[in-house]
């Protein structure tokens, strides 16, 4: 995708892959100064670790507590987090009166509910719910929304089939649920998605999840991973780049990637 960006824009860069140990942390990232690499994407298990050996983050990376994106900024090595941005810009595609004031439930309490559910509210949806299993980081997450950016956020136990409150404008399916798993069904229940809720999956492969496919046979509007990868991937490109990309060339470059 990013291979595809660069060649499209006729930059000579290189996007390259590299596996690094945990115990390797510090020293990769000591690589990557004494490199001078423009900036990189980290991915589990270091989204958390590597904020130590980071110059400053940006505000949402902060409150996050996770990285995903590095930037460098003469010899500072900036700390992004782009995966929230990336499923905001995707949904405000399809909210037809924007996302201000929405009131949004998200499934699961991982790092793509926190990153999802902090960029949101810093862009004025609110008020939050948090379905998770277990109390204890679903409370987490509900009172950072509340505490750290003032938002009305509850936590609310994922115990059998969730019924969706019928003031829910916003559905996000931020669990691995149904990932390279076409028959995972997401515990939800099916009754409940009724228009207009906008019910989106952070699930990317299949991107049609079985999930987004009984919303939309509800008449739900419905929003797949594939815009929160490849936008997450367009911000980050223009972070290092200075360049908007085209987003349907990274599209295309995953798609076939994926054998979609």
């Amino acid at each position: 995708m990013m291979e595809r960006a660069f060649d499209h824009h006729g930059l000579e860069w290189r996007y390259i892959t590299l596996e690094v140990a945990p115990e390797a942390l510090h020293d990769a990232m000591l690589g990557m100064r004494a490199m001078r690499f423009r900036g990189g994407n980290i991915t589990k298990p270091h989204k958390v670790d590597v904020l130590r050996y980071l110059d400053e983050l940006s505000q949402a990376a902060g409150l996050m507590g996770a990285v995903n994106c590095i930037n460098r900024q003469g010899d500072r090595l900036i700390g992004e987090n782009t995966d929230g941005k990336g499923f905001v810009q995707s949904l405000v595609k399809v909210a037809d009166d924007g996302i201000a004031e929405k009131n949004v439930v998200i499934l699961g309490a991982g790092g793509a509910a926190r990153a999802i559910a902090v960029e949101l509210a810093l862009s004025g949806a609110g008020p939050f719910t948090i379905v998770n299993r277990t109390a204890e980081r679903g409370q987490h997450l509900a009172a950072l929304l509340g505490q750290q950016l003032n938002v009305e956020a509850n936590y609310a136990p994922w115990e059998g089939d969730y019924r969706v409150s019928e003031a829910t404008d916003v559905l996000i399916n931020a669990t691995s649920i149904g990932l390279f798993d076409p028959d995972a069904r997401v515990p939800v229940d099916e009754t409940s998605l009724a228009p207009p809720l906008i019910v989106a999956d952070v699930v990317f492969n299949p991107p049609n999840t079985r999930f987004l496919a009984a919303a939309a046979d509800r008449g739900c509007t419905t929003l797949d991973g594939l815009g929160m990868l490849v936008n997450q991937g367009v911000i980050s490109f223009e972070i290092w780049t200075g360049i908007s990309p085209d987003p349907t060339v990274m599209r295309d470059a995953l798609e076939e990637y994926l054998g979609l």
